[in-house]
């Protein structure tokens, strides 16, 4: 049987061809329950981007060892974070596209559409990309919101979108944001939301920069993650005029037993207070918008921790999220991305 390739829908009219923007996140069960983590899990964790081990030998500890007991656990997890409106970073992410949506539309002549979609779970990439499609968007941005690159994020996005194209008739002219981790904008958005809550509170003893963590054989395989997340943390503490000695940096999030990049957030922040640390403020600069491993393993989790340990203070300073510096910065990254695509508006 031959396979069936789609194509997408032409523009009416002879304007300027409308551009579609692919903004993608990580993803989120549907629900705080034990069968949809299971499920969200069960996609996640099979992806060879994500756990770099032989497919047999994985599918044997994913299936007989993780999904049956991880799901409950997490779903908890879950419930401690969850809103009225649902998973906080689905919540997040969609205000993120709309305010990018508002933002393009203002600074682009050319019809430009936006549409949202998770690398697992739902809304997906396949169907955000149809979507546009739908819209007779023949060029795509595709602009993870990861800010530094890793090949289980940023990479793995890449290879969802490919997925999907590969089974259209006419492949969309294609273009990649594969990291902003220098990016002035966001720099200046991540120190002014910091300026901002010490203006409120006050400053702190210590300045935690706590990025998501990574196999450290992934690097030693070439991935750039933890060099990326380096550099950030350099130009957001120059930004901030903060003392070295005073700023640490850290990786959260470690799953599985093989060794992963240093040094721990967790160990870290024990280790503060068993030094005697006042206070630490703690920032997630590789989250764009809030999740179950700021909102929960660091603002609930860690924090009790550390207070347990002896620590005196523990504030977490939300994720940039739809602030509109932030927005500002990521319409700023598509429109430079865009180049050549979009004429520029009238002086």
């Amino acid at each position: 049987m031959r396979p069936r390739y789609p194509g997408y829908a032409r523009p009416d009219g002879g304007g300027p061809a409308p551009i579609g923007v692919l903004v993608s996140n990580l993803g989120t069960p549907q629900a705080p329950t034990a069968a949809a983590v299971r499920r969200y899990l069960a996609e996640f964790l099979w992806d060879p981007r994500v756990v770099e081990l032989p497919r047999p030998l994985w599918w044997l500890i994913l299936n007989l060892a993780v999904l049956p007991l991880r799901p409950r656990r997490s779903a908890r997890l879950y419930a401690r974070v969850w809103g009225r409106d649902g998973s906080p970073l689905l919540v997040a992410s969609r205000a993120i596209a709309a305010g990018l949506t508002a933002r393009l539309r203002e600074r682009t002549p050319a019809p430009v559409h936006v549409a949202l979609g998770m690398r697992y779970g739902e809304p997906a990439v396949g169907g955000a990309l149809r979507e546009l499609a739908a819209r007779g968007c023949s060029r795509i941005l595709v602009l993870p919101l990861y800010p530094q690159y890793s090949s289980p994020t940023t990479g793995s996005t890449f290879d969802a979108v490919a997925a999907e194209l590969a089974g259209w008739r006419r492949v969309p002219e294609l273009r990649t944001v594969s990291s902003y981790h220098d990016d002035p904008a966001y720099v200046a958005a991540l120190a002014a939301s910091i300026r901002e809550a010490w203006a409120a509170a006050g400053v702190p003893e210590r300045l935690m920069l706590s990025f998501h963590g990574l196999p450290q054989r992934y690097v030693d395989a070439g991935d750039h993650y933890q060099e990326e997340c380096l550099a950030t943390a350099g130009l957001l503490r120059a930004a901030l005029d903060w003392p070295q000695e005073r700023l640490v940096v850290s990786f959260q999030s470690r799953f599985g037993r093989d060794p992963w990049i240093q040094p721990a957030t967790d160990a870290t922040l024990l280790r503060l207070a068993g030094e005697g640390a006042g206070r630490v403020d703690v920032v997630c600069p590789g989250f764009a918008a809030d999740c179950l491993e700021t909102l929960e393993e660091i603002a609930i989790t860690n924090r009790e921790r550390f207070l347990a340990a002896g620590g005196g203070e523990l504030r977490y300073i939300p994720a940039l999220g739809a602030r509109a510096d932030h927005v500002d910065a990521l319409a700023a990254l598509a429109e430079r991305s865009l180049a050549g695509w979009a004429p520029p508006l009238p002086v």
